[in-house]
C-alpha cells in the first residue's frame, strides 16, 4: 500500500514584490509649505499699500485737508526736494550719530548692571533696588536736571538715549541670567568647569535670547527719546526739522520726518533681527503655521 504526501500547505500569503511603479507615491511636503501659495513678503506689503491708497483716496476726495495731513503723493514730493536740497541727508546723519553714541553707553551700563547684578548675589543687593527704583521715574522728565547738569549742547541729547535704553537692556540681560536652569549650573559643576566656564559657557548662552530682546526693545526706546531730545534745544538733526515745520504748520515735512524715524527704526531692528538669527542658530525655535 502506498502512501501519498500532500504537499504542505502554509498558512502565510504569498507575497510578491511589489515595484515603486505599482504604487502611487506622494511626496511629503509640510502643511506650512502646502498653505503658501503667495509670497510672503507679498502679504507683509500688502498692508501698508492698502493703508497709503486709503490715504490717497481720502486726499484726493478733498475728505482729508492738506492742513490736516499732506497726501502721500505731497509728502513724496517733499521729501525728494529735502534729499535734493541736503537737509534731510545732514540731518539723518546728525541723528544717527547721536542715537549710535547714546546706544553705546546705554549698552555699556545696562549690561554691566545686569552682569553685575545677575552673577553675584552682593551685587544684586547693592544694584538691583537703586535701579528698579530709578526705571520708574520717566526719563522725559529728567530733560530739566540734563540741562541744568550737561548744558545745551549734544550732552543731554545723549544722556536722554542712555538713559532711555539702559533700564530695558538691564531688565531683560538680568533676568535671561537669573533663568538659565540650575540643572544646567550643576551638569557644567560635575564635569569640572571653573567659575569663568560656567558663565561662559553656560550662563552667557543660556541668556542670550533674553538680551537680543532687550536690546531690540531698546532701539525702540532710542528712537523715542531721540524724538524728545531733538526738540530740547536742537539746531540739528530730525527733530530740529520737526519743530522748524510745527513753527510752519508745515504737516507735510513732520510726515516726512515721521517716515524717517519709522525707516531708521526699521531698518535697525532689521539689523538686530539678523544678527538674533546669526547668534541663536543653535536654538531652534516655532516660526509660525
Amino acid at each position: 500500500m502506498s502512501i501519498s504526501h500532500a504537499p504542505p500547505t502554509s498558512s502565510e500569503p504569498d507575497i510578491s514584490p511589489i515595484s515603486a511603479h505599482d504604487l502611487d507615491l506622494q511626496p511629503l511636503v509640510p502643511a506650512s509649505s502646502r498653505r503658501t501659495r503667495v509670497p510672503r513678503w507679498l502679504r507683509r506689503t500688502t498692508g501698508p499699500v492698502l493703508l497709503l491708497a486709503l490715504w490717497q483716496l481720502l486726499s484726493s476726495t478733498g475728505a482729508l485737508q492738506p492742513d490736516v495731513l499732506a497726501s502721500p503723493g505731497r509728502i513724496a514730493q517733499v521729501a525728494g526736494d529735502m534729499v535734493a536740497d541736503g537737509s534731510l541727508p545732514a540731518a539723518m546723519g546728525t541723528s544717527l550719530q547721536r542715537v549710535a553714541a547714546g546706544l553705546l553707553l546705554g549698552l555699556v551700563v545696562g549690561t554691566g548692571l545686569a552682569l553685575l547684578s545677575g552673577l553675584f548675589r552682593i551685587g544684586e543687593d547693592l544694584v538691583d533696588a537703586p535701579v528698579q527704583m530709578l526705571r520708574t521715574v520717566p526719563f522725559v522728565g529728567l530733560i530739566p536736571l540734563f540741562i541744568i547738569w550737561f548744558g545745551i549742547g549734544e550732552a543731554p541729547k545723549v544722556a536722554i538715549i542712555t538713559l532711555g535704553v539702559t533700564f530695558p537692556l538691564y531688565l531683560n540681560v538680568y533676568a535671561g541670567i537669573r533663568g538659565v536652569d540650575a540643572q544646567l549650573i550643576e551638569a557644567g559643576e560635575s564635569l569640572g568647569l571653573s567659575r569663568w566656564g560656567l558663565v561662559r559657557h553656560v550662563v552667557l548662552p543660556g541668556a542670550l535670547p533674553n538680551a537680543m530682546t532687550g536690546l531690540r526693545y531698546s532701539l525702540g526706546i532710542a528712537w523715542l527719546a531721540l524724538v524728545f531730545a531733538e526738540q530740547v534745544n536742537a539746531d540739528s538733526g530730525i527733530g530740529f526739522l520737526m519743530v522748524q515745520a510745527r513753527d510752519f504748520l508745515r504737516t507735510d515735512v513732520i510726515v516726512v520726518c515721521l517716515v524717517v524715524y519709522a525707516f531708521l527704526g526699521l531698518l535697525a531692528d532689521f539689523i538686530v533681527r539678523s544678527l538674533e538669527r546669526l547668534l541663536l542658530q543653535w536654538r531652534p525655535t516655532f516660526t509660525g503655521r
